[in-house]
């Protein structure tokens, strides 16, 4: 019906990590992880439709993120890769890449970078290519984008 959203059910957590936890090396899942502390390294979710990373508000991963499902209140500085479903909630920062087959944005959520729209055919080989694509590239994208605001060449200001 027109108006009536199907809800996504985030599967059964399986895995937390703590806030104050840090953790420093890549870090593949499947199933639900949920991070409140911090990732040093990439996070990598099991290319199934149920893996789900959620990101606390107190949350940072500093690398890359890929993984079906995403949902975001916290930190990334690297890019996203959501082969399915991607949701940034309020508190949410991203300074990289955001490639997505579906976008849920809150009001106040941000992404310092780009926003790439890709169908499930384009993610998945988008996904082996960007293996290696760090952070680098994702700090020499310019321009912010926020809920609300138009993306701003920082040229022009």
């Amino acid at each position: 019906m027109i108006g009536r959203r199907k809800r996504f059910r985030v599967p059964k957590i399986t895995t937390v990590i703590g806030n104050g936890t840090v953790i420093e090396g890549n870090l593949k899942f499947e199933g639900g992880i949920h991070v409140d502390g911090t990732v040093r390294g990439d996070v990598t979710g099991e290319q199934d439709d149920r893996s789900t990373l959620v990101l606390s508000d107190t949350g940072v991963v500093e690398g890359d993120v890929r993984a079906p499902n995403v949902i975001i209140n916290g930190k990334v500085v690297g890019n996203v890769l959501g082969s399915g479903r991607v949701e940034l909630a309020a508190n949410a920062r991203v300074t990289g890449t955001l490639y997505y087959c579906l976008l849920e944005m809150e009001m106040g959520a941000e992404v310092n970078g780009q926003l790439v729209y890709r169908d499930d055919s384009e993610v998945h080989p988008q996904l082996e290519n960007n293996k290696n694509s760090g952070v680098d590239e994702a700090r020499a994208t310019e321009g912010t984008l926020s809920q609300g605001n138009a993306l701003k060449n920082r040229d022009s200001e």
